[in-house]
């Protein structure tokens, strides 16, 4: 995210930005409606900015580095921590949103190889790795389960059952 520019971002139609990701592989990845439009407000204030311009700049205007990135979300962090508490003395990184990110979207039911391509995995195995079930999951499996009881032993036919089906 921290190299996306401008012309990276369509806003018209089916908003979408284009990601270019590790190994110079590039994607293309829906908005929210929302989030199109607070990009279309901003670019507005902005004066409409040149397509080469960072979408997510630093002081000087150029790419914001990881550590920028890290900053500024502590700082947010700490400003929502004011009104939700449970935020407080929690580590949240950039990995951990890109993690929550992906357990509310298989939580939600979207097929892990559409996870895969959202996060720019080559193979759903890297994903497997990645999206471990919560425990929200897990407890949604065990009630697909029958609960366990009685053994039911081995199944012994009637007399009447029997004569039946000798007469077949």
């Amino acid at each position: 995210m921290i190299g996306v520019r401008w012309g990276d971002i369509v806003l018209e139609g089916q908003p979408a930005v284009q990601l270019h990701g590790k190994g110079r592989k590039d994607r293309t990845v829906p908005l929210w409606r929302t989030t199109a439009s607070l990009l279309r407000s901003w670019r507005r204030r902005l004066g409409e900015p040149p397509a080469n311009a960072m979408l997510f700049p630093n002081r000087s205007g150029d790419r914001m580095t990881r550590s920028n990135v890290t900053q500024r979300l502590q700082l947010a962090v700490n400003l929502a921590g004011r009104m939700h508490q449970g935020l407080i003395g929690r580590a949240v990184t950039p990995h951990v949103i890109r993690h929550t990110t992906a357990m509310h979207l298989l939580q939600s039911g979207v097929d892990i190889t559409i996870i895969a391509l959202w996060l720019g995995h080559e193979d759903t195995a890297t994903t497997h790795m990645y999206v471990e079930a919560d425990l929200t999951m897990k407890e949604q499996a065990l009630m697909k389960l029958q609960p366990a009881g009685p053994s039911a032993g081995r199944f012994r036919a009637s007399d009447e059952l029997m004569a039946f089906l000798k007469t077949l």
